[in-house]
């Protein structure tokens, strides 16, 4: 059994550049941290991917990998350029006046990722009152190599709402709730997230992707539930007095 186009799957994987060995992405904590590249604001899980679509899309030779194995599948997928991060482009890679880096034109070095004009590039050489800039991905012209292994398919209408919210919602997976009843799931949102700047973003996607990916439901509500922390409990101070009257 292979997978078909929208179909929604859990994978780990730990990718790295062919050539030089680097490790530089992982869905996992424990090699993130092996391979000095953890990030603590990083919510470590399987990737939930999407085969054939955009909505939670890989690296199109990773992509067209996984269409063709089974869960519990572990394999090693190699992606060329063409279907990775694109070839090298000369054009992409300019020399700019180091002046119209303004305040930052002291600080930066050869290495360090900048943004000029609306774009992110990395500086390749600084000299003569100039800055190179190369605009090209950082692993344009690179090979990759993923460690894969495909954890499970999301079949169930429960499964696929778990696994969009787990994916939408910087939370932990403890704290994520919801109740699917026929044709309707009620998404209680986390209090952390009650006042986060993108929190309509999220909400936005969560139903775009509920209900693509879904089409047994119709209607997604969101639940918000505010606690009156400044409220105390008096009651076991009364509870404590009385026993003291019945003890006398």
């Amino acid at each position: 059994m292979t997978f078909e186009k929208g179909s929604l799957i859990l994978v780990n994987y730990t990718a790295k550049v062919k050539d030089t060995e680097e490790i530089f992405d992982t869905t996992i904590e424990e090699d993130a941290k092996k391979h000095s590249i953890h990030e603590p604001n990083v919510k470590y899980q399987p990737k939930l991917v999407s085969i054939g679509e955009v909505s939670y899309p890989v690296l199109k030779g990773l992509d067209e990998a996984l269409a063709k194995t089974n869960v519990s599948d572990k394999l090693i997928v190699e992606v060329t350029p063409d279907k990775g991060f694109g070839e090298r482009d000369s054009k992409k890679v300019r020399m700019i006046p180091i002046r119209k880096l303004g305040e930052d034109a002291e600080k930066v070095t050869v290495g360090d990722s900048i943004e000029v004009d609306g774009k992110r590039g990395i500086i390749r050489y600084i000299g003569s009152g100039r800055v190179q800039v190369d605009y090209n991905h950082r692993f344009a012209g690179k090979t990759i190599l993923f460690d894969v292994n495909v954890i499970k398919s999301l079949d169930s209408p429960n499964d696929k709402v778990d696994g969009i919210l787990k994916n939408r919602l910087p939370v932990e997976d403890t704290k994520i709730e919801f109740d699917l009843k026929d044709s309707e799931v009620s998404v209680m949102i986390p209090e952390e997230i009650l006042r986060a700047d993108g929190l309509q973003i999220m909400k936005h996607f969560i139903q775009l992707d509920v209900f693509k990916f879904v089409s047994t439901l119709n209607k997604v509500s969101f639940v918000e539930s505010h606690i009156n922390k400044q409220t105390k409990e008096k009651k076991p101070e009364i509870k404590e007095e009385i026993s003291e009257q019945k003890t006398a």
